[in-house]
């Protein structure tokens, strides 16, 4: 527990932390807005905080009453996980074996869409450092202060205070490129663009009036359809799974949207959860190598 640091009415998630591991969850590249602190993490999601974390057998969620609902379903708390990973051990493939083995605790996160288009228009060609950065200048510079247990954090900004910054304004924040990208996009959503209404459209459909947003281009309406609309039947393809492709499943398609349509082929609505194990597995390797 945070101790001293409750002022408010708190309450606590205890969920099984067989299916949810904090860290790799967090850490698997689909969200920018955390950060460690004591034995966990904060996690912040439009103008909400939580403290997460692992101990023992379990997964702690940390959060004002009011605020216990949103973090349900923004871990994805209701979904059965052991079906998504019988359903990776499954498929007979070596290497998706072993990384739903290392990744058994990934839960893909139910963001605002809103946020994560903007997330991941920032995303593109860049790393993770760079991007968080990005967006916690944003924040602070036209989100609105907030306290989460006496801890100061300022909440992810409205479309009316990024539609108002000039373009020199997104500049400043180390934009480069995408600065035009997020100006226009926060342009379009006050002039009436509503991504929204985008939940009721199938996932091709959706992924269509994404690419229609002026810098977002197929990997990211793959990224905002998984991540921000929770499209399972979506797969990102960058880097890492570009790896994956060539050295694992021995593919020889350069051209990342065929990547992407073959793995759809091959793994349909469970895609999206088999793509972040092997995201993450992938990565580690490198990382140890």
């Amino acid at each position: 527990m945070l101790g001293s640091l409750f002022f408010s009415r708190m309450t606590t998630i205890k969920f099984n932390g067989e299916y949810f591991s904090v860290k790799d969850t967090l850490e698997c590249g689909q969200v920018f807005r955390f950060k460690p602190y004591d034995k966990g993490y904060l996690v912040f999601s439009l103008d909400k905080c939580a403290y997460c974390y692992n101990e023992g057998d379990f997964a702690f969620i940390e959060c004002k009453d009011s605020d216990e609902e949103y973090f349900y379903h923004y871990f994805d708390l209701a979904r059965d996980y052991a079906k998504v990973y019988n359903s990776a051990l499954n498929q007979g493939v070596d290497i998706l074996t072993k990384s739903a083995m290392v990744g058994k605790g990934i839960r893909i996160l139910n963001q605002d869409p809103t946020e994560a288009i903007c997330s991941f228009i920032i995303s593109q060609n860049n790393n993770i450092p760079r991007i968080k950065g990005i967006i916690e200048k944003l924040s602070l510079s036209c989100g609105e202060k907030k306290y989460f247990s006496g801890i100061e954090y300022f909440s992810f900004p409205s479309v009316t205070a990024l539609a108002n910054k000039d373009l020199q304004f997104f500049r400043s924040t180390g934009l480069g490129y995408r600065a035009e990208y997020v100006k226009n996009f926060y342009l379009e959503l006050q002039n009436g663009l509503n991504v929204d209404a985008y939940k009721g459209l199938s996932t091709r459909e959706l992924k269509k009036e994404l690419t229609k947003i002026h810098g977002v281009g197929p990997k990211v309406a793959n990224c905002v359809s998984l991540f921000g609309f929770h499209r399972t039947d979506s797969f990102p393809v960058d880097t890492w799974i570009a790896k994956v492709y060539e050295q694992d499943f021995k593919g020889k398609e350069k051209n990342r949207e065929k990547i992407t349509e073959w793995f759809l082929s091959q793994f349909k609505d469970d895609s999206g959860y088999f793509q972040q194990y092997l995201f993450h597995y992938k990565r580690i390797l490198e990382k140890k190598s």
